[in-house]
Parts: C-alpha cells; sequence; structure tokens
C-alpha cells in the first residue's frame, strides 16, 4: 500500500526525511499523518519517527543549516524547522516504565518497539519517503473497516496513560464505525480504568472533552462513555440523553463544542 499528496512529497518534508535517511537512519511519516492519507482525509501536522538518536538529528539538521529545537529530548523529541515548518522527529522508542501519566521510555534501532508502544493500531502506520506504507500491526485492515483497536492488551496501554480513556471514544467518534459500536474488549478496559482519569491533569481532560465534542456525532461515543462509567467521572451529574437531538438540530451547521458540552450538564468546574 502507498499513500501520497502535498503533505508528503513536498520539499519540505522530503527534505527532512531524506536529511536523516541520507545519513543511514531510518525515518518514517508515522501515526495521523498516515492514517489521515489513507482515508483521504486532510493531513495537518507530519510527525516523523526515526532510528536517529536526537543528537544526531541536531547535529544532522545544523550541518544543513536548518532549526533544531530541542523540545523533548527526555522522550526523544525533537522538532526540526524547514521551510517555516515544524516537523516533531522522535526517535523509535519502548517504554520502561510509566506511572499512568507519563512514560520513562528507552531509545530502540526498532520499528516494531515504536509501533508496539503505540495507543491504537490504526495509529502506528509508518509511510518513506515514496509512500510506501508500513504497518507492523495490521492497522491498515482496522483503519479500512473503521474499527478502533488498541494496539496489544487495552489495560495495559490504558496503564501506561490514563488519557487513552478519553482518545478511545474521541478516536471512535472520529474514526470508527457508528453501526458497529466499539470494540468490547476496548470498552471493558475503559470501564475498568476509569478510576485512573482522577490522575490526570485538568488540561489533558479538557483537551480531549473538546475534539471529542468537535466530532461531525459525537453522542454514540458519548452515550457509550456513560454506560461505561467514564463519563461521570470527568463530568459529574452529565447526562448524555439530549446530545443526539442536538446535533440532529444542528443539521449542517458547524459543530460547536461548548454547546454540546452544555447541553450535557454536568459539573464543568474542574475543566481547564
Amino acid at each position: 500500500m502507498r499513500v501520497g499528496g502535498d503533505w508528503l512529497e513536498n520539499d519540505r518534508t522530503q527534505t527532512v526525511l531524506g536529511l536523516l535517511t541520507g545519513a543511514g537512519h531510518a525515518a518514517y511519516a508515522v501515526g495521523g499523518c498516515v492514517r489521515n492519507a489513507v482515508l483521504g482525509v486532510a493531513v495537518t501536522d507530519v510527525d516523523i519517527a526515526t532510528s536517529a538518536r536526537p543528537e544526531q538529528v541536531i547535529a544532522l539538521t545544523e550541518a544543513a543549516g536548518l532549526r533544531a529545537v530541542p523540545t523533548g529530548l527526555a522522550h526523544g523529541t525533537v522538532t526540526l524547522v524547514a521551510g517555516g515548518e515544524g516537523f516533531e522527529v522522535t526517535t523509535f522508542r519502548r517504554d520502561v516504565a510509566t506511572d499512568g501519566r507519563h512514560a520513562e521510555v528507552a531509545f530502540s534501532d526498532r520499528i516494531e518497539d515504536d509501533a508496539a508502544r503505540r495507543d491504537f493500531t490504526m495509529n502506528a502506520l509508518y509511510a518513506d519517503a515514496t509512500g510506501r506504507v508500513l504497518d507492523p500491526l495490521g492497522g491498515a485492515d482496522d483503519l479500512r473497516a473503521r474499527r478502533l483497536r488498541f494496539v496489544g492488551d487495552a489495560a495495559q496501554r490504558i496503564a501506561e496513560d490514563y488519557l487513552r480513556i478519553l482518545r478511545f471514544f474521541r478516536f471512535h467518534a472520529q474514526y470508527g464505525d457508528p453501526d458497529h459500536g466499539l470494540d468490547p474488549d476496548g470498552l471493558a478496559a475503559c470501564a475498568a480504568g476509569a478510576d485512573g482519569l482522577a490522575r490526570l491533569s485538568a488540561e489533558r481532560v479538557t483537551g480531549e472533552l473538546r475534539k471529542l465534542l468537535a466530532a461531525h456525532d459525537p453522542a454514540p461515543s458519548v452515550a457509550a462513555m456513560h454506560h461505561a462509567g467514564v463519563l461521570a467521572r470527568v463530568l459529574p451529574g452529565a447526562d448524555p440523553r439530549a446530545l443526539a437531538p442536538l446535533v440532529h438540530l444542528e443539521g449542517a451547521a458547524p459543530p460547536r463544542w461548548l454547546r454540546r458540552l452544555g447541553v450535557l450538564g454536568g459539573d464543568t468546574s474542574a475543566l481547564r
């Protein structure tokens, strides 16, 4: 399978990928950009995964006369600026310890390690500079079927970062098949791990809720959150029953997440 489009073929992306591969390192566009390209959805950000270590990325970037910003060296991330566009370039990595909010990582030379630590199979898609897609975990089949599955054991993925509970419902609203419901294993793991949401910052929770409620039709996902006991953890007292009628009444009007939040009711004092 191949993907293409200006997001990949433009001089900026090709410069970043070529800078790394020209020095003998593996380098791929990864995650949302590849996922959206497969779906034919607009690509807004291009993230890069590479076998190069952060210090190597910085050295190569500066030698090429480009700008490198050490945005997250402990996690292997350098922002490389090419043609005025920022690319997050992150070294292949694997988790060695997690606390439900943040992970301690070790760098790796293997794309398989990098794929195994991602949240959902549809986000573990990689594309080289020619558009050839690498799919270590079968994410393309899940994506085409609009099936959202956690990578590996759902409970383990959630325990690594409890925000993945909210991402599960948000990604289903954005990319899942509403007629087939949510993955039962993932849904059960989210329900079992819901207490862990209390460990997250208000900013992270609010950010995910905003994205969820801005989806074309978040009502099925929000209803599933309610039945799983997740909605009450982040929005105590919320009632999702009025959301579906509101979405219907909105028709072709642009979705407004704050209006939808208002119709849910509940206690918003913990949101930011």
